[in-house]
């Protein structure tokens, strides 16, 4: 909203022709009215950027999150690898970001396929972005590149890290971000002079941008790298390890600074999430327990909020795509498809993230209501909503063509990355290291001791160092 104005010769007018230097006064009082109205308007930036920038920290620790989920996932002897590999996708990627990726997805002005304008930063802050935003849209980059890594975890070149985590979050994320949340972009809801279907893509919290980018390059990276070497043990069972990821609750937290405004809830909205959270955890606990996606599960404690165009169930239902059968009935099923299939993730990020994020963007597009759509973006009244609240079926085209174009713009750029690794021989490391540990034959050592479950002194195991062949 525009701040007011204050013009000193129409308040001239007001005082009469008997007031002394009514010009002087006049032009006193505007002054003043214009010091308080800029230090209103200074507050409320200083508001804005403080909940921006406390969002941007939420999301980054999700990396946190990340680094815990695929600790627990993958085996001892790798624990400190993967832990690096996610400090690597923040710092090379922040850095790939600050260069190029933020002028790639927000460089304005720009075409509708990607922006070419403020490379590392240049010209910011601005009028339309600030260095608060810059660090909120950093945090979702870096979340894409970690949901990928845990994908090729425990068998892959740390080179191969550092490339494709470069790449990602250099240019092949920030493009999908400018197309749906850039003003300029081809199918964003914001870009009013041309939408997509009249409505555009809207597109929550990144259930399409952040998640399902990762998680298609994910599948390519396990599908092009193979499986793991004794993902099994002698028995031919899956051990999972559970209690980890409890710092993925942020997960169901970040859409507040997604709306970038305070968000909304009743009594009868908590009650409500308060049994949604506690049936989930019942039903989860006694159906599937032991399942290492029980993270799913504890999301669902975080309540149930409004929050602009759409109810979040349990942290995460709608607005994130985390929807109960991710939590419970899900990862029972996709643990099995993938427990002997072709394509093994060791965190199980790519088929949870994959999955259920094309089911996120597309109840988006079947549950927005009219009001919330029209509340978020006011540039053009009258635009198409959810399927199921009467807005007919144009929302949901436009998001079934962005689940398409995601899949093919990931399919066509980290596809032949990963194949090119491949057959250079950056990707996958040798079968004795693997067999080894990373921990050991990168990093010199392990995270903490283990023991063998069917050792019966339960000492702990020593294995020896790995050094490099002579052999080529």
């Amino acid at each position: 909203m525009a701040s007011p104005t204050c013009s000193a010769d129409q308040l001239a007018q007001l005082f009469g022709a008997n007031t002394t230097d009514a010009a002087g006064a006049a032009s006193f009082i505007c002054d003043q009215f214009t010091a308080v109205s800029d230090r209103f308007t200074d507050t409320a930036y200083a508001v804005d950027s403080t909940y921006l920038l406390f969002s941007a920290y939420l999301v980054f620790a999700m990396q946190l999150g990340f680094a815990m989920l695929c600790a627990g996932s993958v085996r001892a002897k790798n624990t400190m690898n993967i832990m690096l590999t996610n400090v690597l996708d923040a710092a090379a990627g922040g850095l790939f970001y600050y260069v190029f990726g933020f002028a790639f997805a927000f460089g304005s002005p720009s075409n509708g396929f990607i922006g070419r304008h403020n490379f590392a930063l240049h010209k910011m802050p601005s009028a339309l972005f600030d260095y608060s935003y810059f660090l909120y849209q950093w945090a979702f980059a870096i979340a894409a590149a970690g949901i990928t890594s845990g994908s090729i975890a425990e068998r892959t070149q740390f080179v191969a890290y550092l490339i494709y985590s470069s790449f990602l979050t250099g240019f092949v994320y920030p493009v999908v971000s400018h197309w749906f949340w850039s003003p300029d972009g081809w199918a964003s809801a914001g870009n009013t002079g041309n939408l997509l279907f009249g409505s555009g893509v809207i597109d929550f919290a990144g259930s399409g941008v952040v998640h399902m980018v990762g998680g298609f390059a994910g599948l390519y990276g396990a599908l092009i790298e193979g499986p793991r070497i004794g993902r099994f043990d002698h028995s031919g069972r899956a051990v999972a390890l559970r209690g980890t990821a409890r710092l993925l609750l942020f997960w169901g937290r970040f859409c507040f600074g997604s709306v970038v405004e305070r968000c909304g809830s009743d009594r009868r909205d908590h009650h409500s999430g308060g049994l949604f959270g506690g049936a989930d955890n019942l039903v989860c606990e006694e159906d599937f327990f032991g399942s290492l996606e029980r993270d799913g599960c504890l999301q669902r404690a975080s309540g149930r909020v409004r929050c602009n165009h759409r109810r979040v169930l349990g942290g995460g239902a709608v607005g994130g795509g985390d929807l109960r059968v991710r939590g419970c009935a899900g990862p029972h099923r996709l643990q099995h498809s993938c427990g002997e299939g072709e394509v093994r993730r060791p965190a199980r990020s790519g088929t949870a993230t994959r999955r259920m994020r094309r089911v996120g963007v597309i109840f988006t597009a079947l549950f927005a209501t009219e009001k919330y759509v029209n509340e978020v973006y006011p540039g053009k009244p009258g635009r198409p909503y959810g399927l199921f609240m009467g807005g007919g079926g144009r929302l949901l085209a436009a998001h079934l063509i962005q689940i398409l174009v995601i899949i093919g713009w990931v399919s066509a750029t980290m596809g032949p990355l990963f194949f090119v690794l491949h057959k250079l021989n950056l990707l996958r490391i040798s079968a004795e290291d693997e067999m080894a540990g990373m921990d050991l034959t990168r990093h010199g050592g392990f995270a903490y001791v283990y023991h063998d479950d069917d050792e019966p002194n339960k000492n702990g195991i020593q294995m020896r160092k790995i050094e490099p062949s002579s052999q080529s």
